[in-house]
């Protein structure tokens, strides 16, 4: 006969539930990784048996990073981190690089510092507004034999040297003609961007992701997200190409990894391999099938689309053109897109009609003309209700597409990093201060009701859910300004972004995101109440550890 399982009442401060209809509580009755009763401390004692662990500290309901990558989490991170600010790792801090001559000094001494004449150097984090110009000869002149890959901030260009180049045996007659891919390579300045880079990973990945390299990095992505108080995470578009799935299921997919990973079928790389659209739903029902159970494993009816390129390479579709140093329109400045416009409709059509959710990457206020458009279009050719079209990243917009936003019953999931950490640079270069400054419209995507959850898209922002909320709420910038004060949120709105709304995205809003009975019992233990101390303080608050379906995972 089984043995029932045991009722534990963790004590607390306070509980933040994340329940409108259950604001106030100091305790938490579980009962087999689920939350039996949430209430006063003096309620619940005799549900169970005590846990006064946290008595002095805060339970929060468990935070979410709505999207991140984990394989590029764990690669960049492993990499030899040159970026346009601090990195700040488990047991190990990467210092920023501020200019063009500190990134290359930085650069060569890395390179030194390899024992190996043959090792390969890789590094992420350059950023041409930050570190001026790079390309294949400015890489030569670091070592002309040490093959150097240079991944770039955003994750959607790389820099290599002629070493590199040679070492791969990358040729002209690689770059097929007629091939839009071609388009987006310029091999004598060893630089590959976008769907360009179609071309160059499936020599450099058996390098540069390694078995090795993969595991070490994902464990410290485990460490890096506890360390954080990350309870769930979402990867929105699996590359079964580059993803370690096997090391997922070990590493991610651990007993002793305190987090939930979820992953969406890609739509990209179906239409990366030629695949036909009526097609596409099929396979991805495929996919589902063979990875829909566990602890690692693939969303059913979800899938992502890419509109427009990088904000972080400044490759977002805009209405209006990019403008040069002085000001000016600049004419050699264009966006990229992800997927063709023609492409991108096909797709979505055939996964709309199919009643899928879609979760759409989009940066440009063109290309969120492109994705408005065909949610249009679909909805007048096939009506849906919840549909929960997801707009991701949302970092250019207008005030006219965030009604429309809402009149499609679309939802938003936006980086709130990107005002703080780009509004200054790009305001004087590229943007603008107008559009600089109101990226991520937040405010006005609550003032007209629309769901909300902020992520990291690690690495593309740390994977901080407390920094994500500290960057919605303040919006200040390196400089100390802060762009768009209109558009702050308060800190109730910024949790509920990085719970119970991130959580609501994923269609997980019955299990995940808030303290409710019945949900699996997933909180994040924090050493200050974020609602008493200074908004401006939200990001220091201490994580002392997390619970993850009932058991502790403190900090030692």
């Amino acid at each position: 006969m089984a043995t029932a399982p045991t009722t534990t009442v963790f004590t607390a401060r306070r509980v933040l539930t994340m329940d409108p209809d259950i604001p106030e509580a100091t305790a938490v009755a579980v009962t087999g990784g689920r939350i039996t009763a949430v209430g006063h401390a003096d309620e619940l004692r005799a549900a169970g048996a005590l846990d006064d662990t946290f008595a002095d500290a805060v339970i929060c309901a468990g935070l979410i990073d709505q999207h991140l990558h984990p394989v590029l989490g764990a690669t960049t991170l492993m990499t030899e981190v040159i970026a346009i600010e601090d990195w700040r790792l488990p047991g190990k801090t990467y210092s920023a690089a501020h200019s063009a001559a500190e990134y290359q000094t930085r650069l060569a001494a890395a390179a030194r510092r390899l024992s190996d004449p043959d090792e390969w150097l890789f590094s992420w984090g350059y950023h041409k507004l930050w570190h001026g110009p790079l390309n294949r000869a400015t890489l030569d002149t670091i070592s002309s034999t040490r093959p150097i890959a240079v991944w770039q901030r955003s994750c959607h260009e790389w820099y290599l040297n002629s070493a590199a180049i040679n070492r791969l045996g990358i040729t002209a007659a690689d770059l097929a003609e007629g091939d839009p891919a071609g388009t987006t390579v310029d091999l004598e300045a060893g630089h590959w961007w976008e769907t360009g880079m179609n071309l160059l990973l499936p020599k450099l990945s058996p390098l540069f992701m390694s078995q090795d390299r993969l595991a070490a990095g994902l464990r410290q992505l485990v460490a890096y997200l506890h360390g954080n108080g990350v309870t769930a995470i979402n990867e929105p578009g699996i590359m079964w190409a580059l993803e370690p799935w096997s090391l997922y299921q070990d590493i991610l997919g651990s007993d002793e990894t305190p987090f939930t990973s979820t992953f969406l079928v890609d739509a990209r790389s179906q239409a990366d391999a030629g695949m036909d659209p009526a097609d596409a739903v099929a396979d991805a029902e495929r996919q589902v099938e063979g990875a829909s159970a566990g602890k690692v494993r693939l969303l059913p009816k979800q899938v992502k689309l890419f509109a427009d390129g990088a904000i972080i390479s400044q490759l977002m579709q805009m209405r209006d053109p990019y403008l040069d140093e002085s000001g000016h329109p600049d004419l050699c400045h264009h966006g990229e897109w992800m997927m063709q416009p023609d492409t991108f409709r096909a797709f979505a059509k055939v996964y709309w009609n199919a009643d899928w959710q879609l979760h759409i990457h989009v940066n440009g206020d063109a290309g969120l003309d492109l994705v408005l458009d065909t949610i249009a279009e679909c909805m007048a050719a096939h009506p849906r209700t919840d549909h929960r079209t997801v707009v991701v990243h949302f970092a250019n917009s207008t005030e006219e597409q965030v009604s429309r936003i809402a009149e499609l019953g679309c939802i938003v999931s936006a980086n709130s990093y990107y005002p703080v950490g780009f509004a200054d640079q790009y305001a004087a270069h590229g943007l603008g201060a107008d559009r600089a400054d109101a990226m991520v419209r937040a405010a006005s995507v609550l003032h007209r009701g629309i769901p909300l959850s902020l992520h990291s898209d690690l690495p593309m922002g740390p994977a901080a859910p407390l920094t994500l909320a500290w960057c919605a709420v303040n919006r200040q910038t390196p400089s100390g300004r802060i762009a768009a004060p209109e558009q702050r949120i308060s800190v109730h709105d910024a949790l509920r972004a990085v719970t119970i709304e991130a959580a609501y995205s994923w269609r997980l809003e019955h299990e995940l995101g808030s303290i409710t009975p019945g949900k699996l019992a997933n909180f994040t233990i924090l050493a200050e109440d974020p609602y008493a101390v200074d908004p401006m303080r939200l990001d220091q608050i201490r994580v002392l550890g997390t619970v993850y379906e009932g058991r502790k995972f403190s900090f030692g």
